[in-house]
């Protein structure tokens, strides 16, 4: 007689589809840039693309991951380092990267190597005052659950600390140093929310306390995708430093972005392997 398969609980269906939305997302940004390649080319960076029709999925689906991220957050030093991620990933959409002159037909730049497009900068500037101001609504709806003894102040201080730090740095630069925050506010953006991914992965590979060790073919790919996101950021920051984005004409930059939004994607597939049946992170 066959066994009945054990329906799955409303929390565990919650996560599950919550970590599969998240590896969703950079499917949907490779269709997206795919799809706009088809008319404007393939240019020298997935973040290039901002300026093409692809605009609206990659500014989307990055809000969707940091929403998505905080609602997986869990606990402990993991929950830190997923909503400190989630902190970042709106400003890699709202704030755009820099360009170099023709990269896009229409797009002036007043510059010969590459600087921020002048005619985006109210489009830049919108999207910084609504993080800022949503940011802080967040942080004082946080308070007021601790007020209300709905969650503890220890288990969101460091979370909480973290986000008045990134507002009041995002808040000041965009007031006292905006040249500065447009030329480098998405580079330095994506670097720390690919590295605060490389750190999780190394979490997971090894949990601390009483939480249950992963299998061990789990832990390989774990340790494999820290490795290879971290050295995926050092080609990426060696490049941003020395200024290269094409090499005999391959858009390496856009290589790079592109094999950490696939090993992004693959932590979250690992994930949803790993923890199907889990109803509860939090629950060890």
């Amino acid at each position: 007689m066959a066994r009945p398969v054990e329906s799955s609980t409303s929390l565990q269906r919650t996560y599950r589809y919550l970590r599969i939305s998240i590896a969703a997302t950079v499917v949907a940004i490779f269709v997206s840039v795919a799809v706009a390649a088809a008319s404007v080319g393939w240019l020298t960076s997935v973040s290039d693309y901002f300026y093409t029709p692809a605009r609206n999925v990659f500014v989307g689906s990055l809000i969707a991951v940091s929403l998505a991220l905080f609602a997986l957050s869990g606990r402990g030093l993991e929950r830190a380092l997923l909503d400190a991620a989630a902190l970042f990933a709106p400003l890699i959409a709202v704030v755009p990267t820099t360009l170099a002159p023709g990269t896009i037909p229409g797009v002036g730049l007043p510059c010969q190597y590459r600087c921020f497009p002048p005619e985006f900068e109210p489009d830049a500037e919108n999207g910084v005052i609504t993080y800022v101001i949503v940011g802080g609504v967040a942080v004082l709806v946080a308070l007021a659950l601790v007020a209300l003894q709905q969650s503890s102040f220890r288990s969101v201080a460091f979370s909480l600390g973290l986000a008045v730090a990134v507002l009041a740095a995002v808040g000041l630069t965009w007031l006292f140093a905006r040249d500065a925050f447009l030329q480098q506010g998405h580079f330095v953006a994506t670097v720390a929310f690919f590295a605060l991914f490389a750190a999780v992965a190394v979490l997971n590979a090894f949990p601390r306390g009483d939480a249950a060790p992963p299998p061990q073919a789990i832990r390989a790919w774990y340790i494999a995708i820290a490795a290879l996101l971290a050295l995926v950021l050092v080609v990426y920051v060696a490049l941003g430093v020395l200024g290269i984005v094409t090499r005999s004409g391959v858009p390496v930059v856009l290589l790079v972005e592109a094999a950490a939004l696939c090993l992004f994607c693959a932590f979250w597939v690992v994930q949803c392997i790993e923890k199907w049946n889990e109803g509860d992170p939090g629950i060890r």
